[in-house]
């Protein structure tokens, strides 16, 4: 029988996942240094909230699908940790989500970033 929803096993459960991409994940901890920057850089920046808003999920975006991709991949080891090529085209994949993410948000960030600099509005030394 399926247990009952509980939201307080539930958040756990998520905080626990959280911990584990911490503790397990070079990657995601890379990933989450450089969106702490960046959060807080959007905090210095001259621009509106809802731009603010965009940087700041561009960067979430990349998380998000990291968590995805370490599930991906967790996922396949549990079966199998002989090669397979489905195995590698799922990891291949998840692998390139997350890429996708970080030229998505680069690409933000970039418009965001030049056009504050033609407007006069920050500079680059």
């Amino acid at each position: 029988m399926k247990p009952k929803y509980n939201l307080f096993s539930n958040a756990k459960y998520a905080f626990d996942g959280l911990k584990s991409m911490v503790k397990t994940e070079m990657a995601f901890r890379l990933e989450l240094f450089f969106a702490t920057l960046g959060i807080l850089l959007s905090f210095a920046l001259n621009i509106t909230l809802q731009t603010q808003i965009l940087l700041i999920i561009t960067l979430f975006l990349i998380l998000i699908m990291e968590c995805v991709n370490s599930a991906i991949e967790s996922s396949i080891d549990l079966f199998t940790q002989d090669y397979a090529k489905l195995a590698k085209i799922a990891k291949d994949c998840g692998s390139a989500a997350v890429l996708l993410c970080v030229l998505q948000a680069i690409l933000c960030w970039g418009v965001v970033l030049i056009s504050l600099m033609l407007e006069g509005k920050i500079w680059i030394i």
